[in-house]
C-alpha cells in the first residue's frame, strides 16, 4: 500500500513547486540549466550578504574599540554581537557549501544526451509532475520533515 503524501502547508508548497518545475523543464538540459541558475544566485546573495555583514562588523568593531578606549563607560552588549558573529560563521560554512557544490555538479551539466533521450525526459515529465505518489517526491518529503532546523516559511 502506498504511503500517503504528507499534507502540511510545506510539504503542499513542495509538491506544487516540485511539479511546476518538472512541468517547466522537463530535459535534461532545461534541469541542468536550472540548477545551474539556482546555485549561482544562491551563491550570489549569500555571498554579498556575507560580504557586507563583515564590513559593516568590521568597521562597527573597531568604533567600539575606539570608543572603549576614549572613555571607559558601560560595557557594550555582547549579545547582539554574539548572534551576529554566529550568522557570519553560518554563511562563511553555506557559501563554502555551495562552493563544493558548484565543483561536484560541474560534471552533471556537462552531460549531454541525445535527442532521444531528452523525448524520454519529456515523456516521463508528464507523468511525474502531476503524481502526488511519486516516490522520490515522497522520499524528498520525508527529507523535509527529518530536517531540524527548517526555517519557519510563515
Amino acid at each position: 500500500m502506498p504511503e500517503e503524501p504528507c499534507q502540511c502547508p510545506d510539504c503542499q508548497r513542495f509538491y506544487r513547486e516540485h511539479d511546476r518545475l518538472i512541468r517547466e523543464s522537463p530535459t535534461l538540459r532545461q534541469q541542468q540549466e536550472l540548477n545551474w541558475a539556482a546555485l549561482q544566485s544562491f551563491r550570489t546573495l549569500s555571498g554579498r550578504v556575507l560580504e557586507d555583514l563583515q564590513k559593516q562588523h568590521g568597521s562597527r568593531q573597531t568604533a567600539e574599540a575606539a570608543a572603549k578606549s576614549a572613555a571607559a563607560g558601560p560595557p557594550v552588549p555582547e549579545e547582539s554581537g554574539d548572534s551576529l558573529q554566529q550568522a557570519i560563521a553560518d554563511l562563511e560554512n553555506i557559501n563554502a557549501h555551495l562552493f563544493s557544490i558548484e565543483a561536484l555538479m560541474e560534471r552533471v551539466f556537462d552531460v549531454r544526451v541525445p535527442e532521444e533521450i531528452e523525448h524520454k525526459f519529456r515523456e516521463l515529465a508528464g507523468e511525474l509532475a502531476p503524481d502526488p505518489l511519486n516516490v522520490d517526491r515522497l522520499r524528498l518529503n520525508r527529507l523535509l520533515h527529518q530536517t531540524p532546523d527548517l526555517p519557519d516559511r510563515s
